[in-house]
């Protein structure tokens, strides 16, 4: 039954004049939020529907449970067979997809503006009555056991994996997204209806459009086809907390690189605090001209890549650095690349922040003049703030980070337990004492 369309049944939320003029964000009765951007440039429209809950979010016999789900959505619901699902959107040249992360799990589509309507009927179809049938899952689970197997065979995929693993021993932040074959294994359509029953709810899921779309429409729409969601109150879920305490994952092989690995404690999304770490894992390793390329590519020739990154989330983060190199190279990549860090944390100068501070504001604009770039930031923020932050927002955050904030984000990297990952001829890899020598600021 659908939610009567009066000002009650849907409320726009304040953020739309407030924050973004150009978002609309409407808020319905059971929960769900609706944000979208039109773009006149655009004859295609992309659109999703967020859930607030990813691989963090599965209890222990759920491992790998929100992956599989996001498999089984295209696999035939109540209405549609698998194929029909392909020839309805595929007949009006459209695609679907969709993704599970730690955080969060997303179901999308694009089609062009006038196909809408479909798009959203498919959607809400896949998302709220998926079939689960026997047959189709049995199917799904080989796929994803042969998915599991292709990652054991691919090292410089699998050590970031257990990269988080160590970083993030024994809480469900640090699990791999696809599960273990046990799990897999194991699972039956009781386990996912209760996974749905739990996750799957109003108020932790956002329906997001950008492109050519209007937002009166895209509300209309959303009564029609999802007002059969259970209806709850928008509400963070409770998750356990994530704890970086670093660890070490050590798997010999006989690779003929040294796939590594190295971490330290990052930060979370708050308020913008994890902004200055951003750039300064920019200035270590963001790009050609980063400290860590220049030394250890350019100077040195110990790898033919390595960068820096950071990835934070709702609750805490992490930072690490990721390169190959040959066996008798390890040890001296290790000591140079934790020496670039504790240097550049005392003496980064204004002219690298500036630059990292650009190359950001360009990959951040670049990414938002698209449908697609801009749908999943403004799918996440909400999710995520409750709004949608304007382009000219983000840039200020950026602005206003300063020499001092960056310096003061890279020492709160040292003296804290690092975290080694590596696969290959490993053994002659420092020790973690060493290491930990290593990853301390200097006296």
């Amino acid at each position: 039954m659908s939610v009567a369309r009066t000002a009650e049944a849907a409320t726009p939320d304040a953020s739309r004049g407030a924050h973004d003029p150009d978002v609309g964000l409407t808020t319905l009765p059971s929960g769900l939020r609706v944000v979208s951007q039109r773009m006149d440039h655009a004859a295609t429209v992309s659109l999703g529907i967020w859930i607030g809950a990813g691989a963090r979010d599965e209890l222990p016999h759920e491992h790998g449970l929100a992956h599989l789900l996001e498999h089984m959505a295209f696999k035939g619901t109540a209405r549609r067979s698998a194929l029909q699902i392909a020839e309805e959107i595929e007949s009006v040249g459209g695609d679907l997809n969709a993704a599970t992360s730690v955080e969060y799990t997303c179901y999308t589509a694009r089609v062009l503006g006038a196909d809408l309507d479909l798009a959203v009927d498919i959607l809400a179809d896949i998302v709220t009555s998926p079939a689960l049938t026997d047959e189709e899952l049995k199917r799904e689970k080989g796929v994803i056991l042969q998915e599991i197997s292709a990652v054991q065979d691919t090292p410089d995929d699998l050590v970031y994996d257990r990269f988080l693993q160590a970083a993030f021993p024994d809480q469900p932040i640090g699990r791999p997204i696809l599960g273990t074959a046990k799990t897999v294994k194991g699972f039956t359509p009781e386990a996912i209806r209760a996974y749905l029953a739990r996750n799957y709810h109003a108020g932790n899921m956002v329906l997001a459009a950008s492109g050519a779309v209007d937002h009166a429409q895209l509300v209309a729409l959303a009564e029609q086809h999802l007002s059969g969601l259970p209806a709850r109150p928008a509400a963070p879920l409770v998750r356990d907390p994530g704890e970086y305490r670093g660890g070490e994952a050590r798997i010999g092989s006989d690779e003929e690189q040294v796939h590594l690995v190295l971490g330290l404690p990052g930060l979370p999304f708050d308020k913008g605090a994890h902004y200055p770490l951003q750039i300064f894992a920019s200035v270590l390793g963001g790009g050609l001209s980063s400290r860590l390329f220049q030394e250890v590519r350019e100077q040195r020739g110990l790898a033919y890549a390595i960068d820096a990154f950071h990835w934070p989330f709702s609750d805490c983060g992490v930072f690490g650095i990721g390169a190959g190199t040959a066996p008798e190279d390890a040890n001296e990549l290790i000591e140079v690349a934790l020496g670039c860090l504790r240097q550049a944390a005392e003496d980064v100068t204004e002219v690298e922040v500036a630059r990292a501070r650009a190359q950001m504001k360009v990959g951040l604009l670049a990414s938002l003049e698209s449908p697609g770039g801009k749908l999943e930031q403004m799918a996440r923020q909400v999710l995520l703030f409750g709004r949608a932050i304007p382009r000219e927002e983000l840039a200020a955050r950026l602005d206003a980070v300063t020499l001092e904030d960056v310096r003061a984000a890279g020492r709160s990297l040292l003296g804290h337990q690092p975290t080694i990952a590596a696969i290959g001829p490993i053994q002659g890899l420092p020790p973690a004492k060493r290491l930990r020598q290593a990853a301390r600021a200097a006296d």
